[in-house]
């Protein structure tokens, strides 16, 4: 089982901690990391995109000139593609990227990006995470303390208002629950800040 340091709010080392083998020390697995940030990525469009087809243009109700002996090129409607101000053909219309991975597929996902932050060493296990009142110093304190100046993830065991409320106005620092971790956000942020708690239910869960 990996083992890693233990940390106070403070930074200071307490001790250390063992994390589930199956989720925080397995090989990595790029190929379903990759299908699991493309698929999320997908959901995440609106495809609100949208081109009106020669059904949806105005005009074009009378035949623009008869069809034989003018010398030019027999047409129907001057709303047809082929004229300016036409339908478009085969054009974008509203519609849902959203896909889904086969269940087993994107718990193995999650465990290779929770794997590859330990073994990169940029997950930090906190021993507990309380702030009395929302205060946005208390997490620029907690990232100053581990000199972490990069984007940071907060993970907790459940939800708390006080710290969602105090990392909002941070650029580049977010808050989930273990409930809400996914792929893509452990792969866009540089550090992982974890309680000792939110692992160990990771570990139950995702195991």
């Amino acid at each position: 089982m990996p083992k890693v340091a233990l940390y106070n709010q403070t930074g200071s080392k307490v001790g250390d901690v063992e994390l589930t083998d199956g989720v925080f020390g397995i090989e990595p697995n790029e190929t379903v990391l990759k299908d699991a940030v493309v698929m999320q990525r997908a959901s995440l469009r609106q495809g609100t995109h949208k081109v009106k087809g020669r059904s949806e243009v105005s005009g074009g109700g009378r035949k623009p000139w008869r069809q034989k002996g003018t010398g030019r090129a027999r047409q129907g409607s001057i709303r047809s593609p082929q004229w300016v101000g036409g339908g478009t053909v085969f054009g974008p219309t509203p519609r849902s990227y959203s896909y889904k991975l086969p269940k087993k597929v994107r718990r193995l996902a999650l465990r290779s990006a929770l794997s590859t932050k330990v073994q990169s060493e940029d997950i930090f296990v906190l021993e507990g995470l309380s702030i009395e009142a929302p205060k946005t110093k208390e997490v620029v304190q907690l990232l100053n303390s581990f000199d972490v100046n990069e984007k940071a993830l907060i993970v907790v065991a459940d939800k708390d208002e006080n710290i969602e409320r105090s990392a909002n106005n941070l650029k580049g620092v977010h808050v989930l629950t273990v409930e809400q971790v996914n792929v893509l956000d452990l792969l866009k942020y540089d550090k992982l800040f974890i309680t000792k708690e939110a692992a160990e239910k990771a570990g139950e869960v995702l195991a």
